[in-house]
């Protein structure tokens, strides 16, 4: 079993990086896309989380569409929402709007926010950045690019020092699970993927975390005025060639959640 899985892996690094790349490349479905960035940057212009979701929708769309999911929007920081993230964190006890620290795309920090607390406390939430871009798409909606991630626990920046969240190392995971429930809540016309940062194995993002991801980027069309979906959202597929770097990696990722973690830990 083992020198099957050292098989895959090696079978994935030569076509990952000698082979395959340009066929994994795809935006057959918004080919706007192609031209966007694909990773954050925090305020010092260190490389932060990656680009890892995209919503198609007005900001009254995007703001309802989380409010049916149950997502949170986090408060602004300032001294207030300081300390009562620190008061959650030191004495376990719920901050369900605790703030997000900024991380920036097209030269400015996110446009929105949103959360969702875990446990008791805002020691680990699921939460995603979103930013406007100037590409519009069907119907004229705006296009926001998204940076989803789990905070998996509070410490020191790998990179600075300083006070800090930790991220969980498995993106996709978190990805998957915003789309899956904004599509469980409605909020959802059209599901499918394109190219984003593409097949990550070991990542680090701004505070040095590590993480790894297939480098897909969910895309996802909102209902107009937030009609809630009477079915499940329409799944466009991607290339073959997508279809085999997904079954490659489905293959590997067990040896990168047993060396690198889980979001659980």
């Amino acid at each position: 079993m083992l020198l099957a899985l050292l098989a895959a892996i090696a079978l994935y690094l030569a076509t990952a990086y000698l082979v395959l790349p340009l066929l994994w490349t795809h935006y057959e479905h918004h080919p706007a896309l192609a031209g966007m960035p694909r990773v954050t940057t925090t305020a010092d212009g260190i490389p932060g989380d990656p680009l890892n979701v995209a919503l198609l929708g007005t900001e009254a769309e995007l703001i309802g569409a989380f409010a049916r999911a149950a997502w949170r929007r986090p408060a602004a920081l300032g001294l207030r929402a300081d300390v009562a993230i620190g008061e959650s964190v030191l004495l376990d006890r719920p901050d369900p709007t605790a703030p997000v620290s900024n991380l920036f795309l097209f030269g400015r920090q996110q446009d929105l926010a949103f959360e969702q607390e875990v446990g008791r406390s805002a020691r680990q939430r699921h939460h995603v950045r979103f930013w406007r871009s100037d590409e519009a798409g069907e119907r004229g909606r705006p296009l926001w690019l998204g940076a989803a991630s789990f905070d998996r626990g509070v410490g020191l920046s790998h990179r600075t020092g300083q006070l800090t969240h930790h991220i969980g190392p498995d993106l996709d995971v978190e990805r998957d699970r915003l789309i899956a429930s904004l599509a469980a809540a409605g909020q959802l016309e059209v599901e499918y993927q394109v190219s984003g940062v593409g097949p990550t194995l070991e990542g680090r993002n701004g505070g040095g975390d590590r993480y790894y991801t297939d480098g897909e980027l969910d895309v996802g069309v909102l209902t107009p005025g937030n009609r809630v979906a009477t079915r499940p959202p329409q799944h466009l597929a991607a290339p073959p060639a997508v279809a085999l770097k997904d079954w490659v990696w489905s293959r590997a990722r067990p040896v990168l959640r047993s060396a690198l973690g889980t979001n659980d830990e």
